[in-house]
């Protein structure tokens, strides 16, 4: 249903996500190929040979930390436009990214930082709903923490950061993590903990 919605309600924001895609060299030549993230186009026994910080090393082994693969994201059903369908496909297989990309873990506490970050970034509704019904869900502990740690610096990161739909992340497994954060102009706080 968490899809469903997300799929029904985000025709302008996959509209603004494809606009900044289209400004972009690497935005339109991966809207123009299509590429995708599963496990027949990722060789999870390749990445697990590469160096710690890379991406592709990171990549592997969160999805062997958390027990999750390339293939766990369900396809675009209610998108009519193909354009858009793609777009928010791209977005929900390239999600795991941004948590390595934050340095997040896949809790719900982590969860929440990136949808703000994914939310801000591409006016996704289900993001925003995610965003910020996730903050109800946590401990008074851990809003309070949230609210005072990662959001003063996860808000502000989204805000200045590249688009993260704009990283051909196929091409970049080998590329050292900080290198791509660099770029994108994603700086991660020295304690956050």
């Amino acid at each position: 249903m968490v899809a469903v919605c997300g799929e029904t309600t985000a025709s302008s924001a996959l509209e603004h996500m494809k606009k900044k895609m289209e400004n972009n060299a690497t935005g339109t030549r991966i809207l123009k190929e299509k590429p995708r993230i599963s496990s027949s186009s990722v060789d999870l026994k390749v990445l697990r040979g590469l160096p710690p910080n890379t991406l592709g090393r990171q990549y592997v082994d969160m999805l062997n930390k958390y027990q999750i693969t390339p293939d766990s994201r369900l396809p675009v059903k209610f998108v009519d436009d193909p354009e858009h369908a793609y777009v928010l496909q791209r977005y929900r297989e390239i999600h795991d990214f941004n948590h390595l990309l934050l340095e997040q873990p896949t809790n719900l506490r982590g969860e929440v930082a990136v949808k703000w970050f994914e939310a801000i970034q591409t006016t996704l509704p289900m993001c925003w709903l995610a965003a910020i019904g996730g903050l109800a869900r946590l401990s008074k502990k851990r809003r309070k923490l949230i609210l005072q740690r990662d959001l003063l610096w996860v808000i502000p990161a989204a805000k200045e950061a590249k688009f993260f739909m704009n990283i051909y992340f196929e091409e970049r497994l080998q590329d050292d993590l900080d290198d791509i954060r660099e770029e994108l102009g994603i700086q991660i706080p020295k304690s956050r903990n």
